[in-house]
């Protein structure tokens, strides 16, 4: 699974921002705020990867439990997907 094109992230004032460009703009007409945590797991959906991959990343990275890491990839992936935001 991957970010689906025409989901753009930006930078600003320290937090990251997706908005849906293009095609994409007909699916989603928002914006997403993302908290540190997310965004690191958007950041690994800008190219092909499965929810163990991206746990695995969020392990080597910060000091949690497996299971905390795996939900929360879930639930980002899950709202993401709410979205129309994800390829699978």
């Amino acid at each position: 699974m991957k970010l689906k094109k025409g989901f753009v992230t930006y930078v600003s004032d320290g937090e990251q921002l997706m908005v849906a460009a293009g095609p994409a703009s007909k699916l989603f007409h928002g914006m997403v705020k993302s908290n540190e945590t997310a965004a690191f797991i958007v950041d690994r959906l800008k190219k092909e990867t499965t929810v163990d991959q991206i746990t695995d990343a969020l392990l080597e990275t910060y000091d949690v439990p497996r299971e905390i890491a795996k939900r929360d990839t879930e639930k980002v992936i899950d709202t993401l997907r709410s979205i129309g935001a994800i390829d699978e």
